[in-house]
């Protein structure tokens, strides 16, 4: 046994087995892996190094260093040089040189060199662990690229394990979810996520069974930041995580990565239906220019504007000073259906005094109003359909003249009205009071005229 295979084993000899041993971590090495004693010889030369250069260790063992077979002559004794400065300096050193295949081919490889003390702290020797220089670059991306993601990304990217718990979690998902880096691991998904939990660990069990996705997916999901919920949608990838040292791929859990796409969907959500609503109201114009009767002409631009837009409408007209008649409507039960005349619709309404179709009257104006946690109470006070949370009172101009107020109503599924819906509601409002003008002006004596309107500002 040579002085430096004693240094590495810090004892006097080796039995057969420790040697064999020895060898077979050697061989075992993802890494080429050389040996030099103190005089530069060649004691050990394991298989990553013969693979890479096609020399075997009985051809280089035995060698003192590269000159005349790995390496050429004018490079040889400086590349022997370089690793065993090694033995006497600390730490590793790193060197990059060109080596000789067996078939005569260069290769340039990158060494991480070492000095071996012996038993009595004197030099013996030197080990020299190399790899392709493109092995190593791709080694060293995809360990900065790993370090990017988890620094620097500008999407979240969270490693869920097999029991799909989050196991690694980068700056911007962690600012996402308004938690801390290491808040989320080890924790389940529902505990920050309110809805949507459920979509996510289909998605990443999915993953898992049936490996990664040909195309991202977006998610809905509701986000518990305090006291308050968060909506936000994510456009998700998923990556399956496999070991590369297992012989069959073994999974080692998911790589979710997502951007926040929420705004983007909102105004995509908000275009399509502006898109739709004046497409409806277009539809509803040249349909009511074809009625002969302008009452059937209002109704039929009321049908065509609740589409997706109201549960209920209702139209009231002037019956005196503050006081209105209910003169159309849309059915008050569950059962939808189109707007229609109100029989009896001579009789004053029983509004209070802060009625929103009052206070729309009064102002000439829009008024949004919604009923809260009483909506039955509300709708019954306001004497509007039961099942009403939500209402859009908006006048009805004509002329310089108000005709009565038309009524839009949600029920408590729905959002409350906003400003985009009032803007909708008084488009619609304009081409109703047309309609209803022009009734009025052909004085019909009953039916929907409901007197000739103020001729307040």
């Amino acid at each position: 046994m040579s002085a430096f295979t004693e240094a590495a084993s810090g004892a006097v000899s080796v039995p057969g087995a420790g040697a064999d041993l020895l060898a077979a971590l050697l061989d075992g090495m993802d890494a080429a892996l050389c040996a030099f004693d103190a005089d530069g010889t060649i004691t050990h030369w394991n298989r990553e190094a013969e693979r890479i250069l096609g020399w075997s260790a009985a051809e280089a063992v035995g060698r003192r260093g590269f000159e005349g077979w790995a390496a050429r002559s004018a490079d040889a004794e400086e590349t022997l040089g370089r690793l065993m400065r090694a033995m006497k300096g600390p730490g590793r050193q790193v060197h990059e040189f060109v080596l000789l295949r067996k078939d005569g081919g260069r290769v340039l490889v990158r060494s991480q060199a070492a000095g071996v003390r012996g038993a009595d702290g004197s030099p013996a020797g030197v080990y020299c662990a190399f790899s392709e220089v493109h092995v190593q670059l791709d080694l060293e991306r995809s360990v900065a690229l790993s370090e990017a993601l988890f620094d620097d990304a500008s999407w979240g990217v969270v490693l869920v394990d097999a029991d799909l718990r989050p196991a690694m979690v980068n700056a911007h998902a962690a600012r996402a979810f308004g938690t801390g880096r290491t808040a989320l691991l080890g924790r389940p998904l529902g505990d920050v996520v309110v809805h949507g939990a459920e979509e996510l660990e289909a998605a990443l069990q999915h993953v898992l069974a049936e490996g990664t996705p040909s195309a991202p997916a977006e998610v809905w999901v509701t986000l518990r930041t305090g006291s308050e919920e968060r909506r936000r949608c994510w456009r998700s990838g998923f990556l399956l995580l496999s070991s590369p040292m297992a012989e069959e791929p073994v999974p080692l859990g998911v790589a979710w990565l997502f951007q926040d796409v929420t705004e983007e969907r909102l105004a995509a959500r908000e275009a399509d239906r502006l898109r739709f609503r004046w497409s409806q109201l277009h539809r509803a114009g040249a349909a009511a220019a074809e009625c002969e009767d302008p009452a059937e002409a209002a109704t039929v631009l009321l049908d065509f504007a609740l589409a997706g837009f109201a549960d209920h409408a209702l139209v009231d007209r002037p019956a005196g000073e503050r006081r209105l008649t209910r003169t159309l409507a849309t059915p008050a039960g569950a059962a939808p259906g189109p707007s229609s005349p109100v029989v009896g619709g001579g009789i004053p309404l029983r509004y209070g005094p802060r009625h929103p179709a009052l206070q729309a009257w009064d102002r000439a104006g829009t008024v949004r109003a919604s009923a809260g946690r009483t909506a039955e109470v509300w709708a019954e006070a306001h004497q509007w359909p039961g099942d009403a949370a939500h209402a859009l009172c908006v006048v009805l101009r004509s002329r310089g003249r108000t005709l009565g107020v038309l009524t839009f109503l949600r029920a408590a599924c729905r959002a409350p009205f906003e400003r985009e819906d009032a803007v909708y509601g008084e488009a619609v409002a304009s081409r109703v009071a047309t309609s209803l003008d022009l009734l009025d002006l052909v004085d019909r004596p009953q039916g929907l005229s409901g007197g000739s309107g103020s001729d307040r500002p």
